[in-house]
């Protein structure tokens, strides 16, 4: 496929998630930001990743690495996606834009007893500051990337070996669209999806491969826990937190299981080898 189909489909990808905007007069309401998730969230995914390392993802990206080879992780948060691979990785690198998620991040390489490069900024403005690497993992990263095309290709370059990419199946807020409509009366959008950035990489020119799984939910530390942030998602006072618990058990959602809204996560690796 030619670089304009790229671009048409990186407007593509964008104008879907432009349509996950809140209402102004909705947004207005809200007590906290809604589209932030406390960094202990992310902690404990890094730490159960790290106790049992598993997965697609994690499997296509320690194949590529060598012993004592680099890693450089883009929306490192506290480590899942890179961590993991420290036994075999003799130099890691992580970027965040969050200081708080780089020092736990740190905690945790520490505890490993792995030197860490930890910048703090966003991909791929600072992009030109790292040598290249081995391999180049994102997860969880890309539902936030409007201009896709540059990111992309700045990963492109940043791999010798391997670019590994993990994300959700659809918007991860997917979800919560019933929620959305019973407590405001909105329909929520239902793409951009995986799918969609599989064929814009392809349409890129590279050759990118594709493996759909599904993991347990995990992240949230008990159902109360879910309830609040779910509260906070939707833009809601605390006061409809009863409310929210009900719904949310009306969906589906098991208290004794609470990492997630729907159960598992239906998971999406994406990855290629770049050419020289």
């Amino acid at each position: 496929m030619s670089t304009a189909a790229a671009h048409e489909l990186e407007a593509r990808w964008r104008q879907d998630l432009a349509a996950w905007a809140i209402p102004e007069e909705i947004l207005g309401q809200a007590l906290e930001s809604p589209w932030c998730y406390p960094a202990r969230l992310f902690a404990r995914r890094a730490d159960d990743q790290l106790a049992s390392p598993s997965g697609p993802s994690y499997e296509r990206a320690a194949e590529a690495l060598p012993l004592g080879g680099s890693v450089l992780d883009i929306g490192a948060g506290a480590g899942a996606a890179s961590l993991p691979l420290g036994g075999q990785a003799g130099r890691l690198v992580a970027v965040d834009p969050e200081q708080a998620m780089l020092d736990a991040y740190a905690e945790r390489a520490t505890r490993l007893g792995k030197a860490v490069r930890l910048v703090k900024g966003r991909w791929p403005e600072v992009a030109e500051q790292i040598a290249p690497v081995d391999v180049v993992v994102c997860h969880h990263v890309l539902y936030n990337v409007a201009e896709a095309v540059p990111f992309l290709g700045a990963m492109n370059s940043a791999a010798r070996r391997r670019v590994v990419i993990e994300l959700t199946a659809q918007h991860p807020m997917t979800p919560l669209n019933p929620l959305w409509l019973r407590f405001h009366g909105l329909r929520r959008p239902d793409r951009p999806t995986a799918e969609q950035m599989h064929e814009l990489i392809t349409a890129l020119g590279w050759q990118v491969s594709m493996a759909s799984w599904s993991r347990p939910a995990s992240g949230f530390g008990d159902f109360a826990e879910l309830v609040a942030q779910t509260c906070r998602t939707l833009c809601l006072p605390p006061e409809l937190m009863p409310e929210i618990d009900v719904a949310l058990r009306e969906q589906g959602a098991d208290p004794s299981e609470p990492g997630v809204l729907g159960g598992a996560r239906q998971l999406v690796t994406l990855w290629w080898d770049p050419s020289r």
